[in-house]
């Protein structure tokens, strides 16, 4: 296995990007290997890495089909749905929590009424 090439931070060579500027490109890495990292120095910490890709090698996004969108609407909708009270928060209901924050708090609910 070769090394792979590490570059300081913004100075990465032309023709290679990350994850996030290929999906601003409407491309997706598309299974090739990691082809450079950057690395940004933190004082107190490691770096920071992130791994680059090659542009020319990257391929088109996939394009959400019907059943993509009806699967992620359900995904979204049980993110919101409390398990306790069974509604609709709203809002993702917080993993901390585990529920909607009436059913997290109801004595803060009878205070406020």
């Amino acid at each position: 296995m070769a090394a792979v090439p590490v570059y300081p931070w913004r100075l990465a060579p032309d023709g290679l990007a990350t994850r996030r500027q290929l999906r601003a490109r409407g491309l997706r890495p598309g299974g090739q290997d990691v082809a450079a990292q950057l690395e940004r120095p933190r004082r107190r910490r490691g770096p920071l890495v992130a791994y680059l890709y090659r542009i020319d090698q990257a391929m088109p996004v996939r394009p959400m089909t019907p059943a993509r969108w009806a699967a992620l609407a359900k995904a979204n909708a049980t993110r919101r749905t409390c398990p306790q009270c069974h509604h609709d928060a709203g809002y993702v209901i917080p993993a901390a929590l585990g529920m909607c924050v009436p059913c997290a708090y109801p004595e803060d609910e009878q205070r406020a009424a």
